[in-house]
Formats: C-alpha cells, sequence, structure tokens
C-alpha cells in the first residue's frame, strides 16, 4: 500500500440521501471535484491531485470504488471493474440516464461551492467517471468540467458509442449552457482508445459544437511519439511528463482551462 500519498490530505466523508462515501480533501482556493479512474484513488490520482493543489485550487477527491492509495495492477483493475458493474450506484451501459452516483455527486459539487466560493466548481472525470461531468453541469455552480477518456456507457454496439450517459432533459440542459450559457465543456482522449470511441467525441462536437474543446491523442501504429495503442489514461497512467509530449501538452490544456474559467482577474 502507499497510503503515505494521502498523508497531506484530509480524510473525511460526505453524505448524500443516505450514501455516504469517503472523501479527501486538500489546498485552498476554487473547488475541484476529482473523480477517479479504475481502479480508484492510485498514486498517479493522487499525483494528479497533487498538480491541482499546487496550482491553487482546493481539491475534493470522493473514494468511489476500490482502496485509496494501493498501488495499479491488472488484477485490481479486474476487481474494480467487476464492482462497477455490479453496483446499484453504477449503470455502466446506460446510453440515456446517468448513473445514480451523480446525484451525490452533484450535491457535493453544491456542498464545495458553499464551501470554497469562487465563481464556480471545476470537476474532472476520468474513464468510468469520464462523462460524469457532463451530468454534474446540469447545477449551475459548475463551471469547469473536464472529461478524460469517457467511457461510460461501454461502447458495445453503434448506438452505445455515441452514447453520453445523460437523459435528454439534461442532455438539453448541458446544451444550452454550452452553446449559450457560458460554461464550456473540454474533453480528452486517445485517438486508439476502444473504451472511448471517436464516434462518442462527434456527438459532443454535434450537440454542443464550439462550447465542446477537444483534444485527441495520436496513438495509431507508428505515431511520432512511440504512445502504444492501448494507451487510456491521458492524465495519470499514461501521462509522459515531458516538455513537448502530447499527453504533457494535454496536461497543460487542463490546468489552463480550470485557471480559466474559476480564477478570477
Amino acid at each position: 500500500m502507499t497510503a503515505a500519498l494521502l498523508d497531506d490530505y484530509e480524510a473525511s466523508s460526505f453524505e448524500h440521501d443516505g450514501l455516504r462515501r469517503p472523501l479527501y480533501l486538500r489546498g485552498s482556493g476554487p473547488a475541484i471535484v476529482l473523480m477517479h479512474e479504475i481502479p480508484g484513488i492510485y498514486p498517479p490520482v493522487i499525483e494528479f491531485a497533487d498538480r491541482l493543489v499546487s496550482a491553487g485550487y482546493r481539491v475534493y477527491m470522493p473514494e468511489l470504488l476500490g482502496q485509496a492509495g494501493r498501488p495499479f495492477s491488472n488484477a485490481y483493475v479486474l476487481q474494480s471493474m467487476a464492482r462497477a458493474c455490479i453496483a446499484r450506484e453504477f449503470h455502466v451501459l446506460a446510453s440515456r440516464h446517468s448513473s445514480p452516483i451523480t446525484d451525490w455527486l452533484r450535491a457535493l459539487s453544491r456542498k464545495a461551492h458553499e464551501e470554497c466560493g469562487g465563481p464556480g466548481v471545476g470537476c474532472i472525470g476520468m474513464c468510468l467517471t469520464g462523462n460524469f461531468g457532463l451530468a454534474l453541469m446540469v447545477d449551475e455552480q459548475v463551471m469547469a468540467p473536464v472529461l478524460s477518456q469517457p467511457s461510460l456507457p461501454f461502447p458495445f454496439g453503434k448506438d452505445r458509442k455515441r452514447a453520453l450517459h445523460v437523459t435528454d432533459a439534461d442532455l438539453e440542459v448541458i446544451r444550452k449552457r454550452a452553446t449559450t450559457g457560458g460554461c464550456r465543456v473540454l474533453g480528452l482522449r486517445f485517438t486508439e482508445d476502444p473504451l472511448c470511441p471517436p464516434e462518442r467525441f462527434d456527438r459532443l462536437r454535434e450537440e454542443l459544437g464550439e462550447g465542446f474543446e477537444a483534444i485527441e491523442i495520436d496513438s495509431s501504429k507508428g505515431n511520432p511519439h512511440g504512445i502504444p495503442r492501448t494507451a487510456h489514461s491521458v492524465l495519470t497512467k499514461d501521462l509522459v511528463d515531458e516538455e513537448g509530449h502530447p499527453t504533457r501538452a494535454a496536461l497543460d490544456r487542463v490546468m489552463g482551462f480550470f485557471a480559466e474559467r474559476l480564477k478570477t482577474a
């Protein structure tokens, strides 16, 4: 275990509508709700949270799956994936409604804004939680949603590849906020990632127009940076923190996006 990486975080919990989850807090400044990927709050996710704290944000990092601090392994991924597939909080195949856990996350975002103030709250989801930022931006306080390799619904079949994991009613609100309400959406993916197919970003462009900013990193065979076709986690496990590398450029853009949306002059 590498739980020591969380020593500087305040271990707390948050309850809404009868559901209580562990919560890790650190930093000061505008709030960012960080929703971890599969398998859980593993070291590269904590490192990304640390970057946000160093940049002047207060991070709200709920534990939705796994054991916080546990290192990445393939066995751990399979264990967490199996848990997500049967948990009532996650609906991994739902095309036109959100996972129930997003109601809890929306309540957490409201709490974060109450505590931190400022122009609004940022949020970032990854993989399993990648599309959750769309559901959260139904609430006005969410001003900077980032979708990193959004993988729900799991893209089995043509329709699910294009699906956004939100209800039609919520999509209407999301569309209005992104196109006329000043709340842009940032999305990240590797081009060959089967869990986040190109059809999903095509749909986001269709629905949100210029309100959607896409970063798609070349992971095709023979790409100039040697990124493997299996690359999936843009900001964590597959991040190459070197100047000039496209994943580093994506990280820099995420940090710039949060600064533009959440920090006042």
